[in-house]
């Protein structure tokens, strides 16, 4: 495996686990769950516009995921789409620059 492409996935992991860290102990602090954990998203105007930075940006990324998948036909690369939403761009964007540099059969 090339450097740049542990990197990639370095990188992936950090932005799975990083986030999900803030996120589960924001929960488990508030005792809200996650229905209190996206209220904190819009509890002011910055928290807002970063919010919605962050759901341009993911469906940015899943537009070129799906268009990139259909030439290339690398299928793999569409987990990239659920990892976006689920945990975030930080995790979503490496991990598919990681899948879409692997050889492809």
């Amino acid at each position: 495996m090339s450097p740049l492409r542990i990197v990639y996935l370095a990188l992936a992991v950090w932005g799975a686990v990083h986030p999900m860290y803030w996120f589960v102990r924001h929960m488990s602090e508030t005792g809200t769950g996650l229905g209190g954990l996206i209220d904190a998203w819009y509890v002011n105007a910055s928290t807002t516009g970063l919010t919605w930075d962050l759901t341009i940006a993911a469906i940015t990324l899943t537009v070129w995921i799906a268009a990139e998948t259909a030439v290339r036909r690398n299928w793999l690369a569409l987990i990239a789409i659920p990892a976006t939403f689920c945990i975030g761009v930080s995790c979503g964007l490496p991990l598919y620059l990681f899948l879409r540099t692997r050889p492809v059969i």
